[in-house]
């Protein structure tokens, strides 16, 4: 199983260490951070999805114009466009950018987010949309002669695309989403099944109901887990540097006025915070004290310690059949550049290491 790194680039420079300032979309920032991935040797970026930011799609095709190899990975809900439209406007980005865009579909774990862009569906009813939504775009997608659809949600006739993907079948589809609502979803639609950053155990039940979910469907699933890998050169100054992110993020949500954070309504930010529960060191070195913090808003578990020890961590969940990771940090900019000079490679090098061992002993 090889191994696929994802990192996330945003239109203006923002953490939980760091305020957003200036306009909303920085043009030099985003092309330079764009370049930054490219250069550290990530295969793909995430552009994420806010019911009150900039267009993920627009900010792909820009940053795509400003790099040669890099893969995208779009945030994309359901429920806003019309399945054949969008079928359209990703096949599209797809040929514009060379076929190097893929998707993550996010039915949405929050109620209040939703309202804003007028979606007033409930939790589970947004992930059977979605399962109707993917259904329609495969087929708009891949088949050659129009067709009509006739869904609880969505209806129409004589639906086509001229324009197809350049990756066939289609452009990859990850998935995210871990309510009993949203696997067996994930399990028929998913390239690429998305978890946030969990402890082993958790992975591994998590990662087996999704699996056993796509054997209904004579199907396999990759999955990925995403990280905020926090580096130094020795163990302890990563741990020092840990804490200095955490007084720095607590520091910024009061000024923000923000309380600590509580539970919120998706299962995975659920999921986050019982990890956070069993301590703030979880395993080897997953360090929940953010998520705790937050109230598991987004990815915010990290992997602390050397390069070489966080690349030991991610071995452990390659051993559970995690081949993509995606990874981001607290300096957004900063830490990308510094993954690639040694965390990337390495893990590279002790993925290809066990593989070969692997090969060995079977011959």
């Amino acid at each position: 199983m090889s191994i696929e790194f994802i990192g996330m680039i945003q239109t203006q420079k923002v953490s939980e260490t760091h305020a957003a300032q200036g306009p909303a979309i920085d043009r030099d920032y985003v092309r330079r951070f764009a370049q930054a991935h490219e250069q550290a040797g990530f295969d793909r970026v995430l552009v994420p999805h806010h019911s009150t930011g900039p267009s993920a799609t627009l900010t792909i095709s820009y940053a795509a114009a400003h790099t040669e190899k890099i893969h995208f990975m779009l945030a994309h809900r359901p429920g806003f466009t019309a399945p054949t439209l969008a079928a359209r406007q990703i096949a599209s980005l797809d040929q514009f950018s060379g076929g190097r865009v893929g998707v993550h579909f996010i039915s949405g774990g929050s109620d209040d987010e939703q309202k804003r862009d007028g979606d007033w569906l409930t939790h589970d009813q947004r992930y059977e949309r979605t399962d109707e939504y993917l259904t329609v775009l495969r087929r708009i997608w891949t088949e050659d002669k129009p067709f009509d659809h006739d869904g609880k949600h969505y209806r129409f006739q004589a639906g086509f695309s001229e324009v197809k993907p350049l990756q066939q079948p289609h452009v990859p589809i990850y998935f995210g989403g871990a309510s009993d609502a949203a696997i067996p979803v994930a399990g028929k639609h998913a390239d690429v099944y998305a978890l946030w950053g969990e402890s082993l155990d958790q992975v591994a039940e998590l990662t087996g109901r999704v699996r056993a979910e796509a054997a209904k469907h004579g199907r396999s699933v990759r999955f990925s887990v995403s990280f905020r890998p926090i580096l130094a050169e020795t163990e302890d100054q990563a741990w020092a540097r840990a804490e200095r992110i955490l007084e720095d993020t607590r520091r910024l949500r009061v000024q923000a006025g923000y309380s600590r954070g509580g539970p919120q309504q998706s299962v995975g930010a659920q999921r986050l915070l019982a990890a956070a529960a069993k301590g703030s060191r979880v395993d080897k070195r997953l360090w929940t004290a953010i998520a705790q913090e937050t109230g598991g808003r987004s990815n915010s578990t990290a992997l602390v310690g050397t390069p070489e020890q966080v690349a030991e961590a991610f071995l452990d969940y390659h051993a559970l059949g995690v081949t993509t990771f995606l990874i981001r940090g607290f300096d957004p900019l900063e830490d990308a550049i510094d993954y690639g000079r040694e965390l990337i490679p390495r893990t590279r090098q002790l993925v290809a290491e066990r593989l070969a061992a692997g090969t060995r002993r079977a011959a």
